[in-house]
């Protein structure tokens, strides 16, 4: 009877079989990266809103977060402002100004304005500003220099490895809680994050005590 393979036959069946391996590897490699691009998780990439709402032109006004975010120390979610707080100043500046047309129209009608939201969490994660907030965590930490973004955009991806490496060492990031708003502060000449965070995790009750950080049901309940 003839031979039905040739020679070569096991050198390509074994070469055939490095390049399944390869490309299976190389895409899920590459489903990996899409999945955390900007692209997919919108990272860096200004939403749009029906009002292009600059946090840097308001902010460079003096005009502090918990102005416009008010729950944002005493709720788990830090509320998006009602139309009332837009026009406590617009009823008097800017009241022709055809941009603010659909901020006029939302307080007039008593329709709420559909902000698009640009940090969303699943739904199957629990998340609470206050605790945070009440910890001093500050909003540059998880929200990146808002008051440097015309439009807004989420800064961090959100990942759970993000949010778990903060979890795991609260020490390195907690600030004094009279500081949690304040975009540039640093630590005064002679004090440092390491040596001031474990104090601070003591002080405000921040529990690590046998990993309770990161027990699964911090975040999902």
């Amino acid at each position: 009877m003839p031979q039905v393979f040739g020679p070569s036959a096991n050198t390509l069946a074994k070469f055939s079989l490095v390049v399944f391996v390869f490309l299976a590897v190389g895409g899920l490699c590459a489903l990996d990266a899409i999945h955390r691009s900007p692209y997919v998780r919108y990272t860096e990439l200004p939403r749009s809103q029906p009002v292009p709402f600059s946090h840097k032109h308001h902010t460079s006004l003096g005009i502090d977060c918990r102005y416009c975010h008010t729950t944002v120390e005493d709720s788990s979610f830090a509320n998006i402002p009602p139309t009332r707080i837009c026009m406590n100043c617009h009823n008097q500046i800017w009241t022709d100004s055809p941009m603010l047309e659909p901020v006029r129209e939302s307080w007039r009608t008593g329709e709420s304005l559909e902000w698009v939201r640009v940090h969303d969490l699943p739904d199957f994660v629990y998340f609470d500003h206050s605790i945070h907030v009440n910890r001093g965590v500050a909003c540059v930490t998880c929200h990146g220099r808002v008051d440097n973004m015309p439009l807004v955009w989420r800064e961090n991806p959100l990942f759970m490895t993000w949010c778990v490496d903060c979890h795991r060492n609260p020490e390195q990031f907690i600030r004094p809680r009279e500081e949690v708003t304040n975009m540039t502060w640093e630590w005064p000449e002679g004090m440092s994050q390491a040596e001031e965070g474990p104090k601070l995790v003591e002080a405000y009750g921040v529990d690590q005590r046998n990993h309770r950080l990161t027990d699964c049901w911090i975040c999902h309940r």
